[in-house]
């Protein structure tokens, strides 16, 4: 068995545009099951495009302050706060405040995790996107 110790500051940062940065970290295959893990800054005044996956999804908020529409349902989100999404459910997370961005610990049950944009349409893998 491997094993790794990663640290944010060592990892590359994928830009994906409007104020959103992502630091996909781990991949893991524990026997049948799978997860990759990542952190997601948004900057102030900035959301993540409405969005789907094609697997569950938690989300722990590290920092900042911020709203999570999950669902068509609104709720206020602050650290330590952790979120479960369902397959297929439409969500996003948005950054309410005017200073300190939003940091947000995201984990995927398939290291095959998708995300397709509910505006356009456009599907791409987590783990091999550049941008949005």
């Amino acid at each position: 068995m491997n094993a790794a110790l990663l640290r944010p500051e060592t990892l590359a940062v994928r830009n994906r545009g409007g104020g959103i940065r992502t630091q996909p970290m781990v991949t893991a295959r524990l026997g049948s099951g799978q997860m990759l893990n990542g952190i997601t800054t948004i900057d102030p005044g900035c959301a993540v495009p409405l969005h789907i996956h094609n697997c569950e999804e938690s989300v722990l908020v590290l920092s900042g302050e911020g709203r999570a529409h999950i669902d068509g349902t609104e709720h206020d989100v602050r650290p330590r706060d952790l979120t479960w999404i369902p397959a297929g459910v439409p969500h996003f997370f948005r950054n309410v405040s005017d200073h300190d961005p939003l940091e947000i610990f995201w984990t995927y049950a398939s290291i095959d995790a998708t995300r397709t944009v509910v505006a356009t349409g456009i599907t791409t893998r987590i783990d091999e996107e550049h941008g949005e």
